[in-house]
């Protein structure tokens, strides 16, 4: 893999990610393409990769080698996770510019913008410019831009954006009886040890993590096939107020 092409390599990358959010296992992957578990890893493992062999894995995890070059681009810088404290209490300033900001880490378009905002395309000019100067966005012919910044922020605990909108979104998310198709609520209550709470920690950060990926694979997918999802993940000391009244 070191004596790969830095090319090649991110192309590998970018097909293990693919794998990792399509939940395709080697095994998987193998039996798709007509080969062994044992040789797609070797394959994997040594990046020798044939252009007909990459187009046949492509097909195999439903997507095009166009897009996997176009992955692998994108992916040569790792996207922020964070902001700082300026950019946070600018876009806080002003919810319109969080708005874009969000439509274009998302991989919207300028005209998609436009029409999801009610503005027209001299205003979105306007925010791509503002958020060029806060270092977020860099900005593309066609009123397009790719955000520096992954969709999938991680908003700093006592941040700005968390003093402004953290209560409500916790409300307005919870107004929900979740029973819908791709709804999940899970609430679980027992009594750990302290190591069996930080292994649930590394847990729910490896799947914090999973779901930034995710978001990162599906930027550039048409907005017809996407829908706007939000996970919320939280474990904390807790007894249930009922069982406090009754030792009282």
């Amino acid at each position: 893999m070191d004596d790969a092409p830095v090319e090649t390599a991110r192309i590998m990358t970018s097909l293990k990610r693919l794998m990792r959010s399509r939940a395709v296992t080697y095994s998987e992957l193998g039996k798709r393409v007509g080969l062994s578990e044992a040789s797609i890893k070797r394959i994997f493992s040594r990046s020798t990769l044939t252009l007909a062999r990459l187009d046949q894995i492509c097909q195999a995890l439903d997507t095009t080698i166009q897009e996997v070059t176009r992955l692998a681009g994108d992916h040569s810088v790792e996207p922020a996770e964070t902001l700082s404290i300026k950019q946070e209490a600018a876009l806080a300033a002003d919810s319109n510019l969080l708005a874009c900001f969000y439509l274009v880490a998302s991989g919207r378009d300028g005209r998609e913008i436009a029409e999801e905002l009610g503005a027209d395309d001299k205003k979105v000019r306007r925010w791509y410019l503002q958020l060029r100067a806060l270092g977020l966005i860099e900005m593309r012919p066609g009123l397009r831009a790719r955000a520096y910044a992954t969709s999938a922020i991680k908003w700093r605990r006592e941040g700005p954006i968390a003093n402004l909108y953290a209560r409500q979104v916790r409300e307005e998310f919870l107004q929900s009886p979740f029973t819908g198709p791709i709804d999940a609520l899970h609430f679980r209550s027992s009594e750990l040890s302290e190591s069996s709470c930080r292994v649930l920690l590394r847990k729910l950060e490896r799947l914090a993590a999973e779901f930034r990926d995710l978001a990162e694979l599906d930027r550039t997918l048409p907005s017809r096939d996407k829908r706007s999802i939000g996970m919320l993940l939280a474990t904390r000391p807790w007894v249930f107020s009922m069982f406090e009244s009754l030792r009282q």
